[in-house]
Order: structure tokens, then sequence, then C-alpha cells
């Protein structure tokens, strides 16, 4: 585990030039969307260098990308006109996360229709694992909301966790812990890093954001750190626990990211 001064807490920026935006918040990791979040056009590089240059620049620099798979990315779902579209962008960001040299790409567990047996989205994510060349981690991100969700609820995640396992590649694949997602999707905080260390054994990346919702909410509203509904100190605890780089999602630009970077630091 990393100690708690070493602990990597960068933020989510946009791509155009990630390394200004590391400089820019002080720190050495960052995360953002290639290309349009909720389109299935595929990635695109808006870095000025292309992606060699971004990979060899981030490297000079000693910055860490992550990348976030677009939102519409729903490889459980039983209805094909979303699920193979899905699959082939998700084999286009992990290539182009890969180009540039990111740690990892970061996906939502997607969720089946109403009427559809959870089982067969948990088959469908392992059949989606078994299809896709996993050049650098996939890391499955717990959601907020829907009742049909593979990652909302524990049970549903220990699930769809146990079916990757059984996919070749699985050991490709980690988990991607977000606190307001965690807090809106009904996991206590208290013993969340526990609870989902037993179910995946690791925690690969936290996305550190407050919640404008309430426990249970299913609502997925990021807000600054202490603006929000958690609790300072579980907050804190989380991502202490959980050990592994941090990444805040939260509103603003980089005077309010190194605001939520400072309140955490203070707190661990």
């Amino acid at each position: 585990m990393t100690s708690q001064s070493q602990l990597a807490i960068g933020a989510h920026v946009d791509q155009t030039d990630p390394i200004a935006e590391a400089k820019a918040r002080d720190t050495t990791l960052v995360q953002f969307f290639l290309g349009d979040p909720q389109g299935y056009k595929g990635p695109e590089i808006a870095y000025a260098r292309g992606a060699d240059g971004l990979r060899s620049d981030a490297e000079a620099a000693g910055i860490d990308l992550y990348v976030h798979a677009p939102y519409i990315v729903n490889v459980a779902t039983t209805n094909n006109r979303i699920r193979i579209p899905s699959r082939k962008l998700l084999q286009q960001h992990l290539d182009a996360a890969a180009e540039i040299g990111a740690k990892g790409l970061i996906v939502h567990g997607g969720h089946v229709n109403k009427d559809d047996d959870p089982a067969k989205g948990f088959d469908n994510w392992r059949k989606a694992i078994e299809a896709t060349d996993l050049k650098i981690p996939l890391l499955l991100e717990n959601t907020a909301g829907g009742d049909n969700a593979m990652a909302r609820r524990l049970d549903r995640i220990a699930s769809v966790w146990a079916a990757i396992q059984q996919a070749e590649g699985a050991e490709n694949v980690g988990f991607c812990l977000d606190t307001c997602h965690a807090w809106a999707g009904g996991i206590s905080l208290t013993d969340a890093v526990e609870q989902l260390h037993a179910i995946t054994g690791r925690i690969d990346l936290v996305h550190a954001n407050d919640s404008r919702d309430t426990f249970d909410s299913g609502a997925d509203r990021h807000a600054n750190f202490g603006a929000g509904q958690l609790d300072p100190d579980e907050f804190a605890a989380v991502v202490r626990d959980a050990g592994a780089p941090v990444i805040c999602e939260t509103p603003g630009g980089a005077a309010e990211h190194q605001d939520d970077f400072a309140w955490l630091r203070a707190r661990l």
C-alpha cells in the first residue's frame, strides 16, 4: 500500500493537452476521454503531437494517463444493436489508450433490460472479455443507478466479477471504486473497501467524488469535496484503505481540483 504522503491524486481533464492540465494541478496523473463520451464514432486523439507524441511527452514529464471509455458502452445488454457496437467501441478505446501508453481504461458495468435475467448480463461480460484484446488493464467501475445495473450493488458486482474470472484474459481486468457511485448506489462507505476487496481482491483506481445526493438515491451527481453528502472521515478512510491512485471527477478547473486535493490530503 502506498504511504499517504506519496498517494497520487489527480483529476479528470480535457484531452487536448493532458500534460499541461496535469502541470496546472501540480499532479502526476490525469484521466480523460478520447472522443465523444456519448457517441459511437470511436476514439479521437486531440493532442497536437498525436498518439505517439502524447505517449513520449507524458513519459518524459512523469505523468500517468488513464482513459475513461464512453458512457454508452454496455457489453452486458442482451440488445444486439447496443452490445455489438459496444464491444467494438471498447476494443477501439483499448487500442487507442494503449497507443498513448495509458495505465488503464475505465469502463462502466452497464445493465440488462428490466425483463432480462441478470445472469445473461454476467455471461455477456465473460464473452466480452474473451472477445477483447486487453492490451492494457481494463478497470470495471461501480455505478450509481439502475435496478438492472451490473455493478451497482455488491451482489451484482460479485456475480459479474465471478463471470469475468472464467474468461481468458481475466488477469487484465481490474477494479475502479467510485465513492459517489458507491454512496448513491447504496454501498456503505464504512466497509466498502473491505467488501470490494473480498469480492475482487483488488482496487486499482479510486474515483474520489463527493455526492450531491443522499445515500442509495441512485443519482450520479458529483460534488466537490466537503460540499456533498459524504461524511468527511468516511470519505477519506475509503481513499486511504483502497491505497490506489486517485482521480477526482469533481466540478471546476485546476483551482477547484487543487482545493479538492488539499482537502483530501489534510484528512488522509
